[in-house]
């Protein structure tokens, strides 16, 4: 199982970036994706999450500006990031799981793939 994330880059403050993550290796249309990103000495945080059936759920502070998608036959997961911030900046990792809990996925420590990081840095 491969899960292969692009489309980080530097941008300043305000602008937007779209992430993507392809997943090969397996058949992810049953599996829960998501990502995670993690800041220079912090832990790694939960950012977003869909289910293969479309449930979403995103961390408080990105609600309103992130958007998660998925296109299930083409194993990929999609994250729109909007009016991007300073504190966004971090690595962004892609995140694959058979099982959906919300509260599960709060935790990096219960998911089973992952892919490298894309680098996010916005600029004030």
């Amino acid at each position: 199982v491969q899960l292969q994330a692009s489309g980080g880059g530097m941008v300043q403050t305000g602008a937007s970036l779209r992430l993507s993550c392809v997943g090969s290796g397996h058949t992810f249309m049953l599996y829960t994706m998501g990502w995670f990103r993690q800041a220079p000495g912090k832990e790694r945080e939960f950012v977003a999450a869909s289910t293969w059936g479309g449930v979403t759920s995103y961390t408080d502070s990105v609600k309103d500006r992130f958007s998660i998608s998925r296109e299930n036959g083409r194993n990929t997961v999609y994250l729109q990031m909007n009016s991007l911030k300073p504190e966004d900046t971090a690595e962004y990792y892609c995140a694959a799981d058979c099982m959906w809990n919300e509260y599960a996925w709060q935790s990096a420590s219960n998911i089973d793939f992952w892919g490298k990081g894309t680098l996010v840095t916005v600029s004030s």
